[in-house]
């Protein structure tokens, strides 16, 4: 039972700021208009301590993923598909897998590109695609998740006023089936688009000074309505953002600053009787500065801080929606773990990270964990005491990975760990398990062709 991770395809633009390496396929020996190119990956995962009500103390899980890429070149025209084949195996049946971990057989990917003048940079992409924008922070085609973000519709990327320019208007899919049944069967299901979620806006950007400095800035849409298969929060939302980046390099100093406001219309909850509009006010920041020492290991040092917003109740609503955005590479790993994300947090961090050669790399990451709104949930981890009694610590997070390219044309082996010592907040809340602290760890060998 072997799975893969991502098949990127060669037809596509690279994306601007990717965090986590890409496995590229080994280059064809002669030129052609067709492309090949896939990836597989088996992880097992194991985690003690659950920090979320209701599901089970203790899970073990062998995760697969499949995927297979085609291309075909037509000159000014190129057309790419993708296949994804998502599934898990041995679950515990309180288990918190669902359809971020599972989806069977999944066409990701069908699209074409039309390029819009002669110099190739000016490309529209229409049908179904995978995304990242920016730092993957609100837009992201996902890595380390089992499954991937997809969305129907169509994409511009094109040069503009000295930078780059990406807009697009698209309909998020819908992964299917989401019935625990279906998932623990490994239903294949096509997932579908609606017209009732739509998601669009667009990102500049730019070089500063000596182009080592870049400037994003970015406006995002998103309108959202109840359909017969699916009731929703009917969110009505603007995140205009910026993001500051100087990236890193060995000799100096890094740093980055981004920040979103969000404003709009949304339901605090998606239940039926739930049909009161509320104003929406939320935001988010990451701030960072790291220095990389030109040693032979490469060491990077970096502290950071996240601040996203809560809800306090009352007539608006504050907890900030990360829309279709990536967090392992800030958070920890997902999966059957994921406890934080950008909503509801005040978190400042440390991080380490080592690159001794091109094929192997490590990194160690400490962060305090606190309430934005004492009275909301930590990200993802359902824990919320209405009463606000419990206070805003939620606890400290550590995490360990480490990668080594067993073939440097694409096989990967990578492992990790995350504890989650818990606060006040994960132990004395309304409903709050009492399991102790949380225990994560994982392994997976990726195959990339």
């Amino acid at each position: 039972m072997i799975a893969p991770l991502l098949a990127v395809l060669a037809i596509s633009h690279p994306a601007a700021a990717q965090s986590a390496p890409v496995i590229a396929p080994v280059a064809p020996a002669t030129p052609s208009r067709w492309t090949v190119s896939g990836s597989l990956r088996v992880r097992a995962e194991t985690l003690a301590g659950q920090f979320r009500p209701r599901f089970a103390e203790h899970d073990d899980v062998l995760f697969t993923r499949a995927t297979l890429a085609v291309g075909y070149d037509a000159g000014r025209v190129r057309f790419g598909t993708e296949l994804y084949d998502s599934r898990a195996f041995g679950q515990d049946p309180l288990s918190s897998v669902g359809t971020s971990e599972v989806n069977g057989l999944e066409l990701t990917q069908a699209f074409a590109d039309i390029d819009l003048g002669d110099d190739g940079y000016s490309v529209l992409r229409l049908g179904r695609m995978t995304m990242d924008v920016g730092s993957k922070r609100l837009v992201s085609r996902q890595n380390f998740r089992n499954t991937t973000n997809s969305y129907t519709g169509a994409r511009l990327q094109t040069p503009l006023g000295g930078g780059n320019l990406t807009a697009f208007w698209v309909m998020p899919q819908y992964r299917l089936p989401d019935d625990r049944a279906g998932v623990e069967g490994h239903a294949v299901e096509w997932d579908r688009e609606s017209t009732d979620l739509q998601f669009f806006g667009a990102s500049w950007v730019g070089a500063l000074d000596d182009r080592a400095t870049t400037l994003e800035i970015y406006g995002y849409g998103l309108n959202e309505q109840d359909d017969p298969a699916l009731q929703t929060r009917d969110r009505r939302l603007l995140t205009p953002g910026f993001r500051l980046r100087r990236g890193p390099r060995a000799g100096r100093v890094d740093f980055e600053l981004e920040a979103a406001g969000q404003v709009g219309t949304a339901r605090r909850t998606a239940a039926v009787a739930d049909t009161r509009d509320l104003d929406v006010g939320a935001w988010f920041m990451h701030a960072e500065v790291g220095r990389t020492f030109d040693r032979v290991w490469k060491p990077r040092l970096a502290v950071q801080y996240d601040h996203a917003s809560g809800d306090e109740g009352g007539d608006h609503y504050a907890r900030f929606d990360p829309l279709f955005g990536a967090r392992r590479f800030e958070f920890g790993p997902a999966g059957l773990y994921g406890p934080v994300s950008r909503q509801n947090l005040r978190s400042p961090g440390a991080r380490v990270e080592v690159r001794p050669s091109r094929r192997f790399e490590a990194m160690v990451m400490y962060r305090g964990l606190w309430l934005d709104s004492p009275t909301d949930a930590l990200g993802l981890t359902l824990v919320a005491d209405p009463s606000g009694r419990s206070g805003r610590f939620a606890g400290q997070q550590i995490e360990a990975r480490a990668r080594y390219a067993l073939r440097p044309d694409g096989v990967w082996l990578e492992v990790g760990a995350a504890r989650l010592f818990k606060g006040r907040v994960l132990t004395d809340a309304p409903g709050a398990p009492d399991t102790g602290d949380t225990v994560y760890g994982y392994a997976d060998v990726t195959v990339a062709f």
